[in-house]
């Protein structure tokens, strides 16, 4: 079994935050969005 170095372990692990931080935003991104379009609608909504 081969040691990882110091170096890759730290790239490896940048990149699994970085991939976690972007399903985070795109997550967020999303409620935001429709967050906005019903606010959006209710107050446009005339009955």
């Amino acid at each position: 079994m081969k040691m990882m170095s110091g170096e890759t372990m730290g790239e490896s692990k940048k990149k699994i935050s970085c991939r976690r931080l972007g399903g985070y935003l795109r997550q967020q991104k999303g409620r935001l969005y429709i967050i906005r379009r019903c606010v959006v609608m209710l107050v446009c909504w005339h009955d």
